[in-house]
């Protein structure tokens, strides 16, 4: 492991920033609300509220937390990469230590605007890790090792997970909670799909007079491929160069813009790629 001074100083910030928002939304927004994030913190809530109620007896987050992360650490550890996991294990140490700390306190009692801002919090909070290459724990270890080492599509195994811990919710404690949840965890989601695009897919159809210098550049700034096609205007009945490719959608801006530099009469038709496969490059992670 090789560290740089500057850029791991500024991941160890974040991540710590993180990891107190996380907390505070924990102690704050998810117990006041009864509410049930999505893996292995929701099941670290689940188990202490279950303790709580039929055991009388509270058990710390941070250890519960930690426990049920040590598999995916060692997962993350062995096959994704020792600095990424590192710092992820920084987040859930962290989370765990401020969780314990910090007085529960309330600002509502209103369930919805509880599941609204509580989840629009930790969207934040996930999105605010993968920014500097680390994750809250849990399924994300889980996932990113099936997805980029496997190539298993993983969207139905974290669904899966969520949904027994919603069902367990419901049984025990209520299915208005558990519904709620559902609208914390979406609106969760939706945040991150609104400030993390990484793992989004953009298709690129460049129609261009320079087709060879934007395919290399392309593969230069994201290292993905292209295809040039050759296509027919209908008007002039002109031969085009079309350049296809699909990218990270964290890379398209980029990539338009030099796209300009290199042809300014260029003509961009950018797509969002709702579902891809075949091989895909992906940074792999440090």
């Amino acid at each position: 492991m090789k560290f740089d001074f500057k850029r791991d100083l500024k991941r160890l910030i974040v991540v710590v920033l993180a990891s107190l928002l996380m907390a505070v939304n924990v102690k704050i927004f998810v117990r006041t609300g009864g509410l049930y994030p999505g893996g292995a913190t929701g099941l670290t809530v689940l188990i202490q509220r279950i303790s709580q109620i039929y055991l009388s007896r509270e058990l710390p987050y941070s250890i519960i937390n930690f426990t049920l992360n040590a598999i995916p650490i060692y997962i993350g550890f062995k096959f994704i990469g020792k600095k990424f996991t590192l710092f992820s294990l920084v987040m859930i140490l962290c989370s765990g230590f401020f969780t314990d700390l910090i007085p529960e306190h309330v600002i509502t009692y209103d369930t919805l605007l509880i599941a609204i801002f509580g989840g629009i919090i930790n969207g934040v909070v996930v999105s605010m890790c993968l920014s500097v290459d680390a994750t809250s724990g849990g399924t994300d270890f889980i996932a990113i090792y099936l997805s980029q080492k496997r190539g298993m599509e993983t969207w139905n195994l974290v669904l899966g997970f969520n949904v027994v811990i919603l069902v367990a919710a419901g049984l025990l404690f209520g299915w208005d909670k558990a519904l709620y949840s559902i609208v914390f965890q979406y609106v969760s989601t939706q945040t991150l799909h609104t400030l993390y695009r990484a793992y989004q897919r953009q298709t690129l159809f460049i129609i261009t007079e320079k087709p060879q210098e934007i395919a290399q550049m392309i593969y230069d700034v994201c290292h993905h491929g292209a295809s040039i096609m050759t296509a027919q205007g209908s008007h002039e009945h002109r031969e085009y160069h079309v350049v296809y490719s699909v990218i990270g959608a964290d890379d398209a801006k980029k990539v338009m813009i030099k796209v300009k530099e290199i042809d300014p009469c260029a003509f961009i038709n950018s797509i969002r790629t709702a579902e891809l496969s075949g091989r895909f490059y992906m940074k792999p992670k440090d």
